[in-house]
């Protein structure tokens, strides 16, 4: 393991440096250096601005094309863009950006490739996409894309928060006309493409999902279309590790950050993630098999389903009266994840790369212009053609050469920092790693064929970071010296190093002040040198968090709870399960029939020495207490809300054993943020 030979080599090093007594440690009467560390934000090193300053000897700043595209059919943007809660709270901002103006080059502290994606995605507004489809773009991390119909919309996504769809869709009636809703599509599992829903139409206003869908579209409601598995998928991936990831996410999408040259820029997929509130609603038609066709309001649409690739449930849509395709997220203008800093399902490479071809031998003969739910448009049959096979290309040379890599023998790691692009692909502004990266990528593809071990018995059963941290540090010895060590490596540009000796330290001893902020110095340089909007997003908020301490208590967006209330009961009840202290109930034993009288199911649930066993359709003849209650009280036992159960459950047998299950429902919080540690134990 690299690491491990790392630090050994520095324990050779140490056990021979001048300053260090025979057993390893600090001579009496050694003096602490002072290494200068503060924790102000740095400028670029030397290094790290001949890093970014050779990015224009690799690309071709002179091709604007993509420029060209993200600001084509602009229709009308308001001066400054800056969406408020009604606190006064910025939910999120263009206005934020405005220093991109001021700058005719990247500044030495971000990666020139970085920067022209952030520009073209701080090109914000109503465009038109091709006459009778429009998106507003900008306003949210994803588009919100209307096409007008006979008589009025359908909408394609619908953002991520409530705030930021009602404002797209003013700006559309402010130029466009105000006319109805007839259909909401949503491409894909992902919440920042359902989570505004609630400010494009009202739940009442759902079409009824028991009509078939040429009833739902005649009873004047709206239908809300996805694909198949679209509600399992959300919810899973949003509720079971919600708070996991949610923490993680802050990271990932720079929230803690302040917009800047030394700060947050653009996540590759739009300028990053608002933080309204995000809402929820069950389809009402789910598109079951590739091929399928509708006609809604006019508009002829048909769906290519698209599983496994960007998202577990995901589709693209054919409009032949436009000769346009929707691409969903499966063609992006940059490279995507296989596997995403915020933690997901590992996605498919060669299904990814196969489904865009796919759609390239159904619709790219007749295919005019291709949009997506980020980023903006490409136009012309050769051009669209050729973005398409370049971006399933690029997934599948990504997916092969890892296998290949994995047959001659190499780990995860050392694949990681082998693998490159071909030239040609490498050089497309398209293919770039704003938003995934190919190391990452192939990373995943390692963990989706083989798992996360390397099979290298050393690392079966790792110690704990923090134990595993402390005994280096122990064979060490004199860490001040390690630190003076690690400050003339950070002086001569070695950050990765620096950042992972330091961050050793800091698992030891959180209180090391220096070993803290050598690390944040070294992460910040790494920051500024990635390409990948996320990266840049990790690096900078650990470094702040070095400095400062952990920020997420300030950090989360709003819910309406409505995601969690539309898991099923039997999911309700896995999240019972993952909720609940299994240690306090390890010696409990006793069952509990649960029965759900407005969705005529019933189902027994056994703790079982803190294990909370389902038995879907099920009861007990001897259940040891039973309960009946409609299905959405479920969440107040989730919530241990002690009153809404009084007034809406009834309880037979040993209540007290309904009383111990909520009681212990208490692991993590349901609502608000939880704000573990990340960059320290």
């Amino acid at each position: 393991m690299k690491r491990i030979a790392a630090m050994l080599l520095t324990s050779v090093l140490l056990l021979s440096c001048v300053g260090c007594a025979q057993d390893g440690r600090k001579e009496l009467g050694a003096e602490k250096a002072d290494l200068g560390l503060t924790a102000d934000v740095k400028p670029a090193t030397n290094f790290t601005a001949k890093a970014n300053a050779a990015i224009y000897d690799e690309l071709d700043f002179d091709d604007k094309q993509e420029y060209e595209f993200a600001t084509r059919g602009l229709i009308d943007a308001p001066e400054t863009l800056e969406l408020k809660d009604e606190d006064g709270t910025i939910l999120w901002s263009q206005e934020a950006y405005a220093f991109l103006d001021d700058y005719e080059k990247a500044p030495d502290s971000v990666n020139p490739s970085l920067w022209e994606n952030t520009k073209n995605n701080h090109a914000y507004g109503l465009f038109e996409v091709t006459d009778g489809i429009y998106q507003v773009r900008g306003y949210d991390m994803a588009n919100l894309t209307v096409i007008k119909g006979d008589t009025g919309w359908i909408v394609f996504d619908t953002l991520m928060s409530v705030e930021c769809s009602q404002a797209a869709m003013q700006l559309i009636e402010k130029n466009l006309g105000k006319f109805p809703v007839k259909a909401v599509i949503i491409s894909h599992s992902h919440a920042d493409h359902f989570g505004g829903i609630a400010g494009v139409m009202a739940k009442e206003d759902k079409a009824d999902e028991t009509l078939s869908i040429e009833d739902q579209l005649a009873s004047g409601k709206i239908p809300v279309i996805t694909p198949v598995g679209f509600t399992e998928h959300s919810v899973k991936e949003n509720v079971y590790a919600g708070k996991g990831m949610g923490r993680r996410s802050n990271y990932q999408y720079g929230i803690l950050l302040t917009p800047g040259v030394t700060g947050k820029l653009a996540q590759g997929i739009g300028m990053g993630q608002s933080t309204g509130t995000v809402s929820f609603m069950t389809p009402s038609y789910e598109i079951m098999q590739s091929g399928e066709k509708l006609t809604i309001d006019g508009v002829e649409l048909e769906f290519q389903l698209t599983p496994g690739t960007e998202a577990p449930a995901e589709m693209n849509t054919w409009l032949p009266q436009y000769k346009a395709l929707w691409m969903a997220e499966n063609c992006t203008g940059t490279l995507h994840n296989l596997y995403t800093l915020r933690g997901a399902e590992v996605r498919d490479g060669a299904a990814w790369a196969n489904y865009i071809t796919e759609a390239i031998s159904l619709y790219g003969k007749d295919a005019e212009v291709t949009f997506q739910s980020h980023n903006w448009p490409h136009w012309g049959n050769n051009v669209v053609n050729d973005y398409m096979v370049n971006t399933a290309a690029v997934y599948k040379f990504i997916n092969d050469q890892t296998l290949t890599y994995i047959n001659q023998g190499y780990t995860s790691d050392e694949i990681s920092n082998m693998i490159e692009l071909p030239e040609a692909l490498n050089k497309i502004w398209y293919t770039r790693q704003y938003y995934g990266t190919v190391a990452h990528n192939a990373k995943a593809v390692y963990q989706k064929f083989m798992g996360w071990y390397d099979s290298n018995p050393v690392n079966l059963n790792p110690l704990m970071p923090s134990d595993s941290a402390k005994k280096w540090v122990e064979y060490l010895g004199d860490v001040d010296k390690v630190l003076q060590m690690a400050k003339a490596d950070f002086d001569k540009g070695e950050y990765q190093w620096v950042a992972e000796v330091t961050n050793t330290i800091v698992f030891a001893d959180p209180t090391n002040t220096d070993a803290r902020l050598l690390c944040a110095d070294a992460l910040e340089q790494l920051g500024y040198q990635a390409e990948s909007g996320p990266w840049r997003n990790e690096y900078l908020t650990a470094a702040q968090e070095l400095r400062h301490g952990n920020a997420n208590f300030t950090a989360s967006t709003k819910s309406t709870g409505d995601m969690v209330k539309a898991l099923s009961a039997p999911m309700l009840f896995d999240y019972m399960a993952i909720v609940m202290d299994k240690q306090a109930l390890a010696d409990r034993d006793f069952t509990m029939n649960v029965i759900l009288p407005d969705v005529g199911e019933q189902h027994m649930l056994r703790v079982k020495n803190g294990m909370l066993l389902v038995y879907a359709d099920t009861l007990s003849d001897d259940a040891d207490v039973s309960i009946t209650c409609p299905k959405n009280a479920l969440f107040a036992i989730l919530t241990n809300n002690q009153e809404t159960v009084t007034q809406a459950v009834k309880v037979e047998g040993s209540a007290e054993l309904l009383t111990l299950m909520m009681e212990n429902m208490n692991q993590f919080p349901i609502t608000g943020a939880n704000p573990f540690n990340i960059i320290e134990p």
